[in-house]
């Protein structure tokens, strides 16, 4: 530990869940305050979204009291593991009540709520918090042992706080310019390519035809309830792993060798087979990129198209355009959740060309997509460089090691 600097429990530098019962010494049943729920707890931002008000009467009961230069950490998964962390300011009246998820933390005078704030903000305080969870999966919350024992590091002198949330405000603010900066070059060079797509499949030539969807492409339609999952056996391709043309290895699930035959009773797959999703998330596309035997859940359907006629490849791309996702849509039932029928997707209407313009078609998208890919690995590799440059300030900020001014 360096000079001037000491290690406390946190339940020895902050009031932990102040009482409630302090807003009532300060306010009226019908004075409006604050209220802020989960989502309004933001990641790497440090303040509140304050989009609501209700009276103290409305939120005394059931909701979680704090007031301004209050510091709020989320304690249920994914919020925790997600970074919601941030400092109340500019309450109504300023007090605020808000989820009954939220941790919170008022200074005793020695520690300042910023200092706290970057402290909590770090991945590796995550990572502690996250292994020493409890509770129901979906329902696991950092216990309060944790937070109340967990020894926090800081320099005595406040000035020393302060100096250091400077530069951390500095940096972080100049890190996050660039890295939205990256972000927003990145999502250019997606939809570049995703321009490309639409201009190609809105504009068919005068010579390409035109048919329902199931006249020349095979459905095989998996129904039912999905075989149990288990921890190993034939790998299982969900809705979850069809995405943006691709199939994503995760999650990675299973189901049993011995359910295969009984489960894939429709027809097997072979690869190069185009995989759309009928609902949760709908219309999502994949082409199946291997040999081996895999099984498939339900609200998956699969395309084998005739091959004389369609090209695989190139009805992986018709169906990723924007000009077929609408119709899809349009066709799509459910208002919570969209969904569309088999009897419906069948009727789609496609337009394509003779195989030999499919094929020159598939060519030049194959590149493009190639070519974006790269683009988007390099822009990815930045992302991931400045968020270790944070990780790495916020370290060196928390040992003592951060640079005189």
């Amino acid at each position: 530990m360096k000079d001037g600097w000491s290690r406390k429990k946190l339940s020895e530098l902050f009031t932990i869940r102040p009482q409630k019962k302090q807003a009532k010494e300060k306010l009226n049943d019908n004075d409006e305050i604050s209220f802020v729920p989960m989502k309004c707890l933001n990641v790497y931002d440090r303040n509140l979204t304050l989009n609501q008000t209700r009276t103290l009467k409305d939120v005394y009961g059931a909701y979680t009291y704090f007031e301004d230069n209050d510091v709020l950490l989320a304690k249920i998964t994914p919020c925790f593991e997600n970074g919601k962390v941030g400092i109340a300011r500019n309450l109504k009246n300023g007090i605020g009540f808000g989820s009954s998820e939220f941790i919170v933390f008022r200074s005793e005078g020695k520690v300042i709520p910023e200092y706290l704030y970057y402290y909590l903000s770090q991945e590796s305080f995550r990572q502690e918090g996250k292994a020493m969870m409890a509770g129901a999966v979906g329902h696991k919350r950092v216990s309060k042992e944790f937070i109340n024992e967990y020894q926090l590091p800081f320099p005595e002198s406040i000035q020393e706080q302060k100096r250091i949330v400077a530069i951390l405000d500095e940096v972080c603010t100049a890190v996050d310019k660039a890295k939205a900066n990256v972000e927003k070059n990145l999502a250019n060079s997606k939809e570049l390519f995703e321009s490309y797509l639409n201009v190609i499949f809105a504009n068919p030539g005068e010579d390409w035809e035109k048919y329902e969807l199931n006249k020349h492409v095979k459905f095989i339609d998996y129904r039912g309830r999905t075989p149990k999952k288990t921890k190993s056996g034939i790998r299982l391709i969900t809705a979850k792993n069809i995405k943006k043309g691709y199939i994503q290895r995760e999650p990675e699930e299973y189901i049993a060798i011995d359910n295969y035959d009984s489960w894939m009773t429709r027809g097997l797959p072979e690869k190069g087979d185009i995989l759309f999703t009928t609902e949760a998330p709908l219309a999502n596309v994949a082409q199946l990129d291997t040999s081996e035997k895999v099984a498939f859940a339900q609200r998956t359907i699969i395309f084998q198209p005739d091959s004389k006629v369609l090209n695989k490849k190139f009805l992986k791309y018709l169906l990723l355009s924007k000009p077929i996702q609408d119709k899809i849509f349009a066709e799509g039932t459910g208002a919570t959740v969209k969904g569309i029928k088999s009897r419906l997707l069948k009727k789609i209407k496609i337009t394509f060309p003779g195989l030999q313009e499919q094929l020159s078609i598939v060519v030049h998208l194959d590149k493009l997509s190639n070519e974006t890919k790269q683009i988007e690995s390099i822009y990815q590799e930045k992302i991931d460089a400045l968020d270790e440059l944070k990780k790495s300030a916020l370290k060196k900020a928390f040992e003592g090691e951060l640079w005189k001014k």
